[in-house]
């Protein structure tokens, strides 16, 4: 069987920079155990697979473990092969997903991702996460993803987790955050339970992020940067319940795979 594939870079508009996203356009669903194998074998943070669905298609993200209940910068991607690479025209995409409908809107370039918002509570931090980030944060709270949060960009930089210990205990992911010396507030993600020891940009974490950085700074609007080593810019803005998402994408592959 051969089966299309495209690779892009999310949250950036230079190649080599933001984070890649395999895309595996489907006519029908093949077996779950197939789509996690493709996706190990990618090795990338995320591996996505769409099928239409009526007016929408159905969509679903696999790191090289798991399956995912949301993953942003893979459905970034989704919609700019769509819209780039396989003549979708409309202004909108809608996908359904494990978390839902979500939308994304193109504008000036820039595409917009319509997610939940998942704004965190404070929480006392566990001993494997607190001994396994290594620096000691201001804060700790928590959604999907655990929130720790620091006074300095800097600190959040110098960050080097010991990811075995903070594996041991049970999450999703940890999110470092700070204010930015050039934007709004930094952030970096850690998920070495869903097989990514560090993510280089993550759409999903700003679904907390934004919400925890608008009540802070008092505004609904926010520019944010993810400071891993490949770095990614996003735009963000608080609509309520929901959080809008921006950033642009940089096509890196087309081809073909064969999975007989």
């Amino acid at each position: 069987m051969t089966l299309p594939i495209y690779q892009v870079d999310a949250f950036t508009s230079k190649l080599f920079a933001g984070n890649p996203a395999a895309i595996v356009p489907l006519t029908e669903w093949l077996p779950d155990s197939l789509l996690q194998s493709i996706a190990q074998e990618n090795n990338l943070a995320e591996t996505a697979y769409f099928v239409p669905n009526g007016e929408a298609y159905h969509l679903r993200w696999f790191t090289p473990a798991v399956e995912v209940d949301l993953c942003g910068h893979a459905t970034l991607a989704a919609a700019l092969v769509l819209m780039e690479c396989l003549g979708y025209t409309a202004p909108r995409i809608d996908f359904d997903t494990r978390s839902g409908r979500l939308t994304v809107t193109r504008e000036d370039g820039r595409y917009w991702l319509d997610f939940p918002a998942r704004p965190p509570v404070e929480i006392d931090l566990e001993a494997p996460i607190r001994e396994g980030i290594g620096a000691a944060p201001v804060a700790a709270l928590k959604a999907r993803d655990h929130l720790l949060v620091y006074e300095t960009q800097a600190e959040v930089a110098a960050l080097n987790p010991n990811y075995l210990r903070m594996a041991e205990t049970e999450h999703f992911a940890v999110i470092a955050t700070a204010p930015g010396e050039d934007c709004d507030f930094v952030s970096r993600f850690f998920a070495p339970r869903q097989g990514i020891n560090e993510d280089p940009v993550t759409g999903s974490a700003h679904c907390t992020l934004t919400p925890y950085w608008a009540q802070r700074l008092g505004k609904t609007t926010l520019s944010a940067r993810q400071i891993s080593s490949r770095g990614g810019e996003l735009q963000c803005e608080l609509l309520g319940d929901r959080v809008r998402i921006g950033g642009y994408g940089v096509l890196y592959l087309r081809g073909e795979i064969e999975v007989a």
